[in-house]
């Protein structure tokens, strides 16, 4: 109960998941939530996109926006390296484009600034 927090754009505060369907949490250089489920507001159309630069370079992925306000808040991997292989298919929020609303203490952190108990599909 004490990590039960729902997760909203940064941009326009809609909702976009929570962390009952957060199955891993990704730091070093990715800084992502991943999740297996989110809501309606979460918007992708059937574009593969080519990682040009950086942790995705050469991954193929579709970019998740917000319904209500475009802002891109992550991705779903398609094609990736072995290192990456296993966050292929899930929804993967960038820390730095969403807020995290915690239930137990009503407060409201960037997600960028928290750190979920482990939880990982890595293994």
């Amino acid at each position: 109960p004490q990590y039960c927090a729902v997760f909203h754009c940064r941009g326009c505060w809609a909702v976009l998941g929570d962390s009952l369907h957060l199955c891993a949490q990704e730091e070093g250089g990715l800084g992502l939530l991943v999740c297996f489920k989110v809501t309606n507001n979460v918007a992708w159309k059937d574009v593969l996109l080519i990682g040009l630069e950086g942790p995705f370079l050469g991954c193929a992925y579709i970019s998740l926006s917000c319904r209500s306000c475009g802002s891109v808040v992550g991705l779903i991997l398609y094609s990736a390296s072995s290192a990456l292989a296993y966050l292929r298919g899930l929804f993967c929020f960038f820390k730095d484009s969403i807020n995290c609303y915690f239930l137990k203490n009503q407060m409201i952190i960037e997600a960028s600034k928290v750190n979920f108990p482990v939880v990982t599909f890595k293994q």
